[in-house]
């Protein structure tokens, strides 16, 4: 029985959701997960539709909301940004009144958050950030999935993240902190997380008891933390400041030195794509305490949990 509690919600920003909310989430996935390994059909969303509208080229994203909607015995559309009106001035809001008309659910990977927002506003349907240049909260949902499944709790746990404080870093950050996580962000001058959501981040710490950090130093970072993150160095859009990247973020790439700093637990998570022998040296992303393979499955099962719990 799927709760009807988080019926017709957007999903933006993982700060729009208490920590509940993101534990009915959690504890979906965790079924799903479990259903689709025993394969027991679970076909919650039968004659439910998704619009995905890609404005940001994706490998996971695009995947595994496709694939989840399937297995959840809906219908899911890919939706180019070029093959759009969009892409000839068409505005997001008149997009998301028609889109409406249409489907049960929209999916948007794009750059600009504003639009975003500007979609849900517009639409009477569920909207999900499948990704913008300040967050990507269905990334964090598979994140703080994987922990508890490895590490068995959130009691006790301490998250660094190395490099640069971008959207993944902002997300992972708040849902840490609402689920009682200890979360650290390590990185270089001038690339800290925005403090806004630092802002949100730490009152959300004072409510669950646990504790957000930022520090310059690397090393301080890895050191007792029970789960160690990076991401790309140099994201979409940013090629043509990739030599200044890679220099000023040397030093904060996770390699054998750095995860022995770790607790005796500590596992390693990439949101991938990985650049290897620069945020992350291959051996450590193939090696013993990596739970990224997990971490990309469970994109899936989140995904698949939070359209079972929005879409009408």
């Amino acid at each position: 029985m799927i709760s009807a509690q988080l019926k017709g919600r957007d999903f933006l920003r993982v700060n729009d959701w208490d920590a509940d909310e993101l534990v009915l989430v959690l504890d979906l996935a965790d079924r799903l997960k479990a259903r689709q390994r025993e394969r027991v059909a679970h076909r919650h969303l039968e004659g439910r539709s998704l619009g995905m509208i890609f404005q940001k080229p994706s490998t996971r994203t695009r995947v595994s909301f496709e694939v989840g909607m399937f297995q959840l015995g809906g219908t899911s559309l890919y939706l180019a940004a070029g093959d759009l009106q969009l892409g000839r001035g068409e505005t997001i809001e008149d997009t998301g009144n028609v889109l409406s008309r249409y489907l049960d659910g929209i999916m948007i990977r794009t750059f600009a958050q504003a639009d975003v927002d500007g979609l849900a506003a517009a639409a009477d349907i569920p909207v999900i950030n499948g990704l913008t240049d300040d967050f990507h909260p269905c990334q964090a949902l598979a994140d703080v999935m994987t922990i508890r499944e490895r590490l068995e709790t959130f009691d006790g746990v301490r998250v660094a993240y190395l490099g640069d404080g971008n959207n993944v870093c902002h997300s992972l950050m708040v849902a840490c902190a609402k689920l009682g996580m200890d979360f650290v962000a390590a990185t270089p001058e001038g690339y800290e997380p925005s403090e806004e959501v630092v802002g949100w981040a730490k009152a959300a710490a004072n409510v669950s008891g646990s504790s957000v950090e930022l520090t310059h130093d690397a090393r301080a970072g890895a050191e007792g933390a029970d789960v160690l993150y990076t991401d790309v160095w140099t994201s979409m859009g940013q090629d043509e400041e990739r030599e200044r990247r890679l220099a000023d973020l040397a030093g904060f790439g996770i390699d054998d030195g750095l995860l022995a700093l770790g607790s005796e637990r500590a596992i390693v998570l990439h949101c991938l794509p990985a650049h290897y022998g620069e945020e992350i040296t291959k051996e450590v992303l193939y090696g013993p305490r990596s739970a990224v393979w997990d971490q990309a499955e469970n994109r899936l099962h989140a995904q698949k949990a939070l359209m079972a719990l929005v879409i009408r």
